[in-house]
């Protein structure tokens, strides 16, 4: 009886913010090594069942980097990277599309199906909903088909939204005359939160947040606004791969998105931890 009452408590606590996340638009990034855990996909694309059937309006964009290294590898392709990047040649993005936008992007719809939602794939091969141009660096150097997305065909994703679909993208957009582009996951995802003027940007990872000690996983940072986050910059407690992240999330802020998490993906059931209780699991990012 006790179990069951620490259930009802539980189901209570979330309540409050059920009722206050109901129709909201929450961005949800996947990608990295949650993609490759079996077992934490599973959970994360409950959870994301969850959030839709209590009336939140997820969206998904995903990556999918080592599972394109794999087809590489398979192809006996050599990964080219520059400034974190990757070379995106003719060979290349064949493969990219094929994996990103073919594969992993039905995958993710037909997985979220089977485990009882409704979701829609947005790719090339059905409806793209990214478009973009080719990405230049500062230092000139070519990158092949990479781009940056520009624009976001906001109507469809939302016409999905309203019919209780959960939208499924892959993070590629559609440049110039057609030319089909690789896109980082995490611009992307920042792109279409923007487009949608989202509640929350959630970046799973496989760190549990801004740690003030990056080796010690108990020393998260739950709640972070944007002057704490600068200074935590500033004072190098927040260093090396973290730091673009951070950046990225405040810049994300100022265009709209009303707060951003970074969240461990591993943990089951990180997003309803993070959304639907007061405590939280990772780190949350808000304007002041």
């Amino acid at each position: 009886m006790q179990e069951a009452i620490a259930k009802a408590d539980t189901l209570i606590e979330a309540m409050g913010w059920i009722r206050k996340f109901r129709g909201k638009t929450t961005v949800i990034k996947l990608g990295g090594s949650v993609l490759d855990d079996e077992n934490a996909l599973l959970h994360i694309l409950l959870d994301v069942i969850f959030m839709e059937t209590v009336g939140m309006k997820p969206v998904l964009i995903h990556g999918g980097g080592k599972a394109i290294n794999r087809a590489l590898q398979a192809a006996r392709i050599e990964p080219q990277f520059v400034r974190g990047r990757r070379v995106t040649d003719d060979a290349t993005l064949e493969i990219v599309e094929r994996v990103l936008a073919g594969e992993l992007n039905v995958f993710l719809t037909e997985e979220i199906e089977r485990l009882g939602g409704r979701a829609m794939n947005l790719s090339f091969s059905t409806t793209n909903v990214l478009f973009g141009k080719p990405l230049t660096l500062d230092t000139g150097e070519d990158l092949g088909h990479v781009g940056t997305v520009t624009d976001v065909d906001r109507s469809v994703i939302e016409g999905l939204l309203y019919t209780d679909q959960v939208p499924v993208i892959p993070s590629m957009c559609e440049g110039e005359g057609g030319r089909h582009l690789n896109v980082n996951a995490d611009t992307a995802a920042m792109a279409v939160a923007q487009a949608l003027g989202a509640e929350k940007l959630v970046f799973l990872s496989d760190v549990n947040g801004v740690r003030r000690d990056k080796d010690d996983p108990e020393t998260i940072i739950h709640s972070l606004n944007e002057q704490e986050a600068m200074e935590l910059i500033d004072s190098g407690v927040i260093d090396s791969g973290m730091i673009p992240k951070v950046q990225a999330c405040l810049d994300t802020l100022g265009r709209g998105v009303k707060k951003v998490h970074i969240i461990d993906g591993r943990l089951r059931h990180s997003l309803l931890l993070e959304i639907y209780t007061s405590q939280g699991v990772g780190t949350e990012i808000y304007k002041t």
